[in-house]
């Protein structure tokens, strides 16, 4: 089952995310299935709603940790994005026959970060709901340049951290429950897909922060 990348990309891309709980895989997205997703993207603008913080009936809108706005993705519904859902299909297996880990289910939105747009440090888990073991963002941006902002920031166990660029196609996968990271406020749009891998069923992914 290795119809988007090889096996030994996805054991090399395992075996560093084992050994640093992160992994960056640019053109993760062949250029296809980035115009695929991204006109997908901006199909559906209108459609995005400001993003909260916390799980379900805990929900907010707090645009001082957060000033994205998301939407979020349904299989059954958003048919035009099924070569994705079979890159996800994918990604588990491998996971799943070669770390071990047991996933049985996802959840991906994609998030518009207007200019501006930040995401203060966090870690992809909530206190009440412990099940993202994966963290996936897929970038989606064209043409982005140093000084656009926008970086993902992750802090490493060390005590130092590591700035990546958004950069189009570029996949960035990480361990969930281990890795505190941010977003820069970006200085112009910025697009990506954002999802978790989940060792049990999720809720409604629109409830979600």
């Amino acid at each position: 089952m290795h119809k988007y990348h090889d096996l030994e990309e996805w054991l090399s891309w395992m075996d560093e995310l084992s050994n640093n709980d992160f992994v960056i895989i640019d053109n993760f997205l062949d250029q296809q299935l980035f115009k695929t997703i991204r006109s997908f993207f901006l199909d559906h603008l209108n459609a995005f709603k400001k993003a909260g913080v916390g799980a379900l009936h805990n929900n907010v809108v707090r645009q001082d940790i957060r000033g994205d706005l998301t939407y979020w993705l349904d299989r059954k519904r958003d048919h035009d994005l099924q070569e994705f859902w079979e890159l996800v299909d994918e990604t588990i297996y491998i996971y799943n026959r070669y770390c071990f880990l047991g996933l049985s289910g996802y959840e991906f939105h994609l998030a518009n970060y207007p200019k501006g747009g930040h995401y203060d440090k966090h870690l992809d888990q909530f206190n009440n709901r412990n099940n993202r073991t994966i963290s996936v963002v897929i970038y989606l941006n064209k043409g982005w340049q140093k000084g656009d902002g926008g970086e993902l920031e992750l802090f490493l166990k060390d005590g130092t951290s590591l700035l990546i660029e958004p950069t189009g196609a570029r996949c960035v996968m990480f361990k969930s429950a281990e890795m505190p990271h941010r977003v820069i406020a970006s200085n112009k749009p910025r697009f990506s897909l954002t999802g978790w891998l989940l060792q049990q069923p999720a809720s409604l992914g629109q409830f979600l922060g």
